[in-house]
């Protein structure tokens, strides 16, 4: 049970730098740049889009932030939880695929609610 704690908490802490710092390199380029096409962040595009939230409103530092937390979240406990299951290999990957779905759309909706009730909604609407 150790063993799966420490693997889980180093999991979550390699996956949590490496996603902070490709989103954060990701979104520093693309806001420093005057294209005429913007590209966005997926995830908060999906927010933006699903929650009616106003993108200029919204504290983009803190948003990276907690975005890279769910992520390493999300994929750190898929793997502990994968790792712990002693089937075969097409359950897991089947359990896996399933386990990381539902997390993905559990957590962002979780982050979309938050952003709503902290009034970042869009005005008019």
């Amino acid at each position: 049970m150790v063993y799966n704690l420490i693997t889980f908490c180093l999991l979550f802490i390699i996956i949590f730098i490496i996603d902070y710092f490709f989103i954060k390199r990701k979104y520093v380029k693309k806001t420093k740049r005057k294209k005429k096409k913007k590209n966005e962040l997926m995830e908060i595009t999906y927010l933006v889009n699903k929650f009616k939230l106003d993108k200029d409103k919204l504290p983009m530092n803190k948003l990276v932030i907690f975005i890279s937390l769910i992520n390493a979240l999300i994929i750190s406990s898929v793997a502990s939880i994968i790792f712990l299951l002693k089937i075969n290999i097409i359950w897991q990957l089947l359990i896996g695929f399933i386990l990381l779905l539902a997390l993905i759309y559990a957590m962002y909706e979780l982050l979309g609610k938050v952003l709503e009730r902290r009034g970042y909604k869009k005005n008019g609407i």
